[in-house]
């Protein structure tokens, strides 16, 4: 932690950076949001561990209408996120300066819920609680993100400068879509229950949405007097579905699977196996495609060549 805020400190001393995002320590103990830091004395209130979940990078577009530069903490995940965002020309690259930091997974703080926790701290792979009822131990493989359980690698997108060049070699973590591939194996009929079930416990909060980096249209259509989405009330089942179903083709390309979306849900409905279908389905019918992995050139629902899917759209053309 030292060494993180020796180096903002240096960037915002040496005119390199103008502010600093990152995070700091919330309400409750495990939480962690985001927060800028202008001055090297509120860099004392910088944070960075395991509770650090967050994904910075959409904050990076309304720091974008500030002048200067903004220095950014990306976990390797969030890198995928950045760089899609530079690559739409929603964040330009030359107003951040990136501090890649090395990252062992997250905690979902959500894991902690119902222990009346007073406080909490990491200790040999474990999490260490003093609560209102006694002490308790968690395993950290019991209580991290789904995200994390299924990490992709410790390779960052994109940086500036990595904090630990030696953590970029890491292993993947387990099969992202097992759970897919579960879901698939059903028939119409379950799965369309299975959706329904997760779908009749939203409450139209828009965390998904705010939370998103891939959501940042400037006017988002489920704000419009014809979707009457400020009553925040779901009439019928349809209702229910639609906002997501329309929400997770809007992303599809060009969702990089940050999991902001489950992570943010407080009714924990998988919204991540929406966007994990389409990446399944983009790789299979297109061939291997992460977005967010280069910062230039099409994603493979916004160009076309003569080896795409269904040669029937053209051929007769």
């Amino acid at each position: 932690m030292q060494r993180i805020r020796e180096i903002l400190s240096g960037w915002l001393r040496e005119g390199q950076a103008d502010r600093v995002l990152g995070w700091k320590k919330g309400e409750l103990p495990g939480m962690r949001e985001p927060a800028f830091f202008h001055t090297e004395k509120e860099l004392e209130e910088l944070v960075y561990d395991r509770f650090c979940g967050p994904n910075l990078s959409k904050f990076l577009i309304a720091a974008g209408e500030k002048p200067g530069v903004t220095a950014v903490l990306v976990k390797p995940c969030d890198s995928y996120s950045l760089n899609e965002l530079i690559r739409e020309n929603r964040v330009r690259r030359e107003q951040v300066r990136i501090l890649g930091v090395p990252c062992k997974g997250n905690v979902d703080p959500r894991a902690l819920e119902g222990k009346g926790v007073l406080a909490v701290r990491e200790e040999e792979e474990q999490l260490m609680l003093s609560t209102l009822y006694g002490e308790e131990i968690l395993p950290l493989s019991q209580v991290l993100l789904e995200r994390c359980r299924v990490c992709r690698g410790k390779k960052h997108a994109v940086y500036d400068e990595l904090l630990d060049p030696g953590q970029e070699e890491g292993p993947a973590g387990a099969d992202r879509f097992a759970e897919v591939a579960r879901l698939e194996n059903m028939t119409e009929e379950e799965r369309y229950a299975f959706w329904q079930g997760e779908f009749s416990r939203c409450i139209r909060c828009n965390a998904c949405r705010n939370a998103c980096p891939a959501c940042n249209c400037r006017v988002c259509v489920f704000d419009g007097p014809a979707f009457d989405s400020s009553q925040k009330a779901n009439a019928v089942p349809f209702e229910e579905s639609m906002f997501h179903i329309v929400r997770a083709f809007h992303v599809a390309g060009r969702c990089t699977d940050c999991g902001e979306c489950s992570r943010v849900c407080p009714q924990r409905i998988p919204l991540h196996l929406l966007n994990r279908k389409f990446i399944r389905d983009i790789d299979t019918l297109y061939g291997p495609y992460q977005a967010g992995e280069k910062d230039t050139g099409r994603s493979p629902l916004t160009d076309f060549t003569t080896g795409d899917c269904e040669p029937g759209a053209w051929e007769g053309a």
